[in-house]
């Protein structure tokens, strides 16, 4: 089983992301469970999703304690949040960042990948300036750091699913799945 957590805040769209995800893998005939935990639910708000992925049926109904992946949505986080907490060594941290992976320290026994999702949604016009909504190009990106679900299949979930500016948020994916940027 693949665990991922998903940490970003109200409004960038972590949840939906997880989502997303989830019916990504599901077309590639994998099980999938999705689900988010939240407290205050305000815009801005830490938020944290979860998904788990397998080839067999999923029956663990808990939340994930020990991932092997993260997906940060804020960078902003990694300073109020230990996002790492429980992460598998040699796990992968996706970061929503414009700094390149060497220059985030205390990372050591992971694997640390980024891309700028808030400016590839800024141009494509998902949310504002101020409050881009990144979620569909982190997965775009998550895609080509991990290897673990095809491009096609994240921009076709997103067709079906993403009922605004459908191309605008597959176009989003596909640039950062582009632009990614993996350490070393």
């Amino acid at each position: 089983m693949i665990e991922i957590r998903f940490h970003g805040r109200g409004g960038q769209g972590a949840v939906v992301a997880s989502k997303l995800l989830a019916s990504a893998f599901f077309k590639e005939g994998k099980s999938v469970q999705s689900f988010p935990a939240f407290g205050v639910e305000r815009r801005g708000a830490p938020v944290v999703a979860f998904l788990r992925i397998d080839d067999q049926p999923i029956k663990l109904r808990t939340n994930v304690y020990q991932p092997d992946h993260i997906v940060v949505l804020d960078p902003t986080l990694i300073e109020v949040v230990d996002v790492t907490s429980g992460l598998k060594s040699n796990g992968w941290i996706l970061l929503n960042s414009d700094h390149h992976p060497r220059e985030f320290k205390g990372f050591d026994s992971f694997l640390v990948a980024t891309v700028d999702a808030s400016k590839i949604a800024v141009e494509h016009h998902l949310g504002s300036r101020t409050q881009p909504i990144v979620n569909t190009a982190i997965l775009g990106a998550f895609s080509r750091v991990t290897g673990l679900v095809s491009i096609e299949a994240v921009v076709q979930s997103i067709g079906e699913a993403v009922p605004a500016k459908t191309e605008e948020n597959s176009q989003a994916a596909l640039e950062a799945y582009d632009k990614a940027v993996l350490p070393g």
